[in-house]
């Protein structure tokens, strides 16, 4: 058998169960994800939601599944068909492959690279593509103006969130994930580089075009974005691919700032759970976040959101790594120095 595993088609195998193993998790995670935030928003707006289908509304999301399967796809006369019909694969598919480098306990990912962090910062950078080509492919003028919004949105806060991470990696010394966490040991980053965290956290909320946040799909302007013109499964993965990476932004927080599957700060009534768990703890906790901060402020305005990342956001973080960068050259803490 190991001898089969180190032939082509056995590593070809082997990947395969590797990604399915990840894949089919998260995409339930995904599904109760949508489950999740409207039985928040219904809790913090004093109403029951899905309550309906299932026990406690537990089937809600397979009964949604399904009508967007049964639905049929519309496509817009004028509208380029190949490019319509690709971009919510692509959106959907960005946000599946970057999984691939996120380790859910030591050592524990389908790709364990030592650039890990470049991977992922190339595969957000290109999530911004499949928006662009909905808009546009649609052949209309509010799914272009919600594509235009979003890329300049996501190009934006992109700038800060990269000088927060380059601020988590001079601590680190690598580009690996698995060592970023490991370096968490003794103390979660999220405490010496709190300001960071809090800005890469908003940061995550504009990345994913989440509440306030959410000029892109803003309906009393623009109908509901770039995807207005998409229906049946081609609007669902869209939906799919942005709760994805809302899942996996949480788990990007987690990874660099909350110590991934670490146990809190090492407290010993806490390491007998296991690291997945501790992991997937923190990745709800972050979401709730995402689902509260969506219950609770207004949206932004177009100017405020433009302001706010690069008035704000992108000097103090330049200012925040040149700080932590100097007082790890001269307190000598620099590592691999």
């Amino acid at each position: 058998m190991i001898e089969f595993l180190k032939t082509p088609a056995g590593f070809a195998i082997l990947t395969l169960v590797q990604a399915l193993s990840l894949l089919v998790p998260l995409l339930i995670l995904v599904a109760y994800l949508t489950y999740a935030e409207r039985k928040v928003l219904g809790a913090m707006q004093l109403r029951k939601g899905p309550n309906v289908v299932g026990p406690f509304g537990l089937f809600q999301p397979f009964a949604d599944a399904i009508k967007m399967l049964m639905k049929e796809t519309i496509i817009p006369t004028g509208a380029n068909r190949a490019l319509f019909i690709m971009a919510p694969m692509l959106t959907f598919s960005l946000a599946m492959i970057a999984w691939a480098v996120i380790p859910v306990n030591d050592g524990w990912a389908i790709a364990d690279i030592n650039v890990g962090v470049l991977y992922l910062f190339a595969i957000s950078s290109l999530g911004v593509y499949g928006i662009i080509i909905a808009g546009w492919a649609s052949n209309s003028k509010y799914p272009f103006m919600g594509a235009l919004r979003s890329a300049a949105q996501m190009v934006s806060y992109e700038v800060s969130m990269g000088f927060v991470m380059v601020t988590v990696l001079l601590c680190v010394g690598s580009l690996n994930l698995n060592d970023i966490v490991t370096a968490q040991t003794r103390l979660w980053f999220a405490v010496p580089l709190f300001p960071m965290f809090v800005i890469f956290f908003i940061s995550t909320l504009a990345e994913t075009n989440r509440s306030p946040f959410d000029l892109p799909e803003g309906e009393s302007e623009i109908v509901a974005g770039f995807f207005v013109e998409y229906s049946s499964m081609s609007f669902a993965l869209f939906f799919l691919g942005e709760y994805a990476n809302m899942i996996l932004m949480a788990a990007m927080t987690t990874i660099l700032f909350l110590g991934g599957w670490l146990a809190p700060f090492g407290i010993a009534p806490f390491t007998w759970l296991p690291g997945p768990l501790w992991f997937f703890l923190k990745i709800c906790a972050v979401l709730f976040v995402f689902l509260w901060v969506r219950a609770t402020f207004p949206r932004y305005r177009y100017d405020q959101l433009m302001r706010l990342g690069w008035k704000v956001f992108l000097p103090f973080s330049l200012f925040y790594l040149v700080l932590v960068a100097g007082v790890l050259l001269a307190f000598g803490w620099l590592p691999n120095a």
